[in-house]
């Protein structure tokens, strides 16, 4: 059985996520770190877009600039994202893609009954719905997305674990008319979070995460290697934290 290093919850800001990210695909690619299994949150709140998206079509700039959230374009396709400080659990597996499925959706579906799991030990039950989401009830409460590079998978995602959807709105530009209350309720009726479906602390949901992730492999805790941090730094430079990659779209 192949083992994972897993390394604990930690907050970092979003350049630094996403160039972690970037490093440690590289670092199992050369045979340098372990098939890796990360926690994470955000530090300040921020969104997330998606590698092929046009950022001020997505992102209302002049509201995160005045909030200080920041705003990262990830790896990763999929859509615009808001991710709260104390409202998420943010995970990232980077592994072999021998180790999955070759079917993106069965590769989703594999990774995301991880996250079921944990969740039911919360008493949440929650099911897949491919390609790529985690429901409860018809309510979404993690997304995924997923790339494959030169033989590596990289797949990370949120679970909710609180959500303010008036405040996600102010960030995001859902659409070109007026955000009103009819909308914001019509996707809180389609959204939901651990918060809202039981008494579980924050604290539980990354317990429990840990479980899940674990029960089906060999898992040694570790940190990040030094050389993955001083590469993370250079990728924040290079890239994550430059505008000329931010606003390329």
């Amino acid at each position: 059985m192949t083992t994972f290093r897993m390394i604990p919850f930690e907050y970092f800001n979003a350049y630094t996520n996403m160039a972690l990210d970037e490093a440690i695909m590289e670092s199992v690619r050369k045979g340098l770190s372990l098939p890796t299994i990360r926690f994470y949150g955000w530090l300040p709140s921020a969104v997330s877009i998606g590698i092929f998206q046009g950022i001020k079509n997505e992102v209302h700039l002049e509201e995160t600039k005045k909030a200080k959230v920041d705003v990262v374009r990830r790896l990763t396709g999929g859509g615009a994202v808001y991710h709260d400080t104390y409202g998420e659990v943010t995970y990232s597996l980077i592994a072999p893609l021998e180790l999955f499925p070759a079917n993106i959706i069965e590769s989703y579906r594999v990774i995301c009954n991880d996250i079921i799991d944990a969740l039911d030990k919360l008493g949440i039950h929650a099911e897949f719905s491919p390609i790529n989401d985690i429901l409860v009830k018809d309510q979404k409460i993690s997304g995924n997305a997923q790339t494959r590079r030169n033989g590596i998978l990289l797949q990370h995602g949120t679970i909710l674990y609180s959500v303010d959807v008036a405040k996600m709105f102010t960030y995001l530009n859902v659409s070109d008319q007026k955000v009103s209350d009819k909308l914001i309720k019509s996707v809180q009726k389609r959204v939901t979070s651990v918060a809202d479906q039981s008494s579980s602390t924050v604290d539980d949901l990354k317990k429990v995460l840990i479980g899940g992730f674990k029960r089906n492999r060999d898992v040694k805790f570790d940190d990040y290697s030094e050389i993955e941090k001083n590469r993370a730094e250079e990728l924040v430079k290079e890239r994550f934290g430059n505008d000329l990659w931010t606003f390329r779209l």
